[in-house]
């Protein structure tokens, strides 16, 4: 692992805080990893063996029941997963899946749990990132009880537009299935909300959105504060 990477990880809010050598330990124990897209990482229902930080590519979280599954989260570089069930030593409750070609820091779980108790900066940042995950699902929770289809995909373009270099034309990271599902519906019910929102400055060309009406967008998504 180069020194740059080490220094991104180091970075991260859950890290950056800690005694540099209880850090140094940690690095000791990790490995890093590179996998391919579509490549299992881990799946509910185990015991964890590590956790997981996204330094390149997108993962996916996401849950089967029966012949029914569905996206949990989408995970970007800089985050990680899923650090409740290691704290707790406790399963899964959802698997991981790459989107992408990925590289993954993975530290050992006892590791990690030994550290948290003995470094009282680290133990109050896993605190703070568990409040910040919780609350993220609330969020997530919210929007997708008290929004429509449409209102939700309004949002996520409307938001994901803000990321981009060209803020009105982008190709999504992620497939149409996995966009579908991570917003609570099917890939059809997917395709007629686009088309739906062609009437709120939205199309689709190709693989790109194309936002020609950013205001209208706005109008009809009605971003807010504490949903988004």
């Amino acid at each position: 692992m180069r020194q740059a990477e080490i220094d991104q990880v180091r970075g991260l809010r859950l890290f950056c805080d800690m005694r540099a050598d209880n850090f140094a330990e940690l690095m000791n124990a990790a490995k890093f990893e590179s996998f391919p897209k579509d490549f299992s990482l881990i799946n509910e229902g185990d015991l964890p063996d590590f956790l997981h930080i996204v330094v390149h590519g997108t993962i996916e979280m996401f849950c089967i029941h029966g012949e029914q599954e569905i996206t949990i989260e989408i995970m970007q570089p800089g985050t990680t997963f899923i650090l409740a069930a290691v704290i707790r030593d406790d399963v899964y409750l959802t698997s991981a899946r790459t989107l992408t070609a990925a590289q993954v820091l993975m530290i050992p779980a006892q590791v990690v749990r030994d550290i948290f108790e003995r470094d009282v900066a680290f133990a109050r940042a896993i605190v703070n990132e568990l409040a910040l995950r919780f609350r993220g699902l609330v969020r997530a929770l919210k929007n997708k009880q008290l929004r429509t289809g449409s209102e939700r995909l309004a949002n996520w373009i409307f938001h994901t537009s803000l990321q981009q270099e060209d803020q009105k034309r982008f190709k999504p990271a992620i497939s149409k299935q996995s966009l579908a599902s991570s917003l609570g519906m099917t890939p059809e019910h997917l395709s007629r909300n686009f088309t739906f929102l062609e009437q709120h400055g939205v199309k689709r060309l190709g693989k790109y959105i194309i936002i020609e009406d950013p205001i209208a967008l706005k109008a009809f998504a009605k971003p807010n504060s504490l949903i988004d």
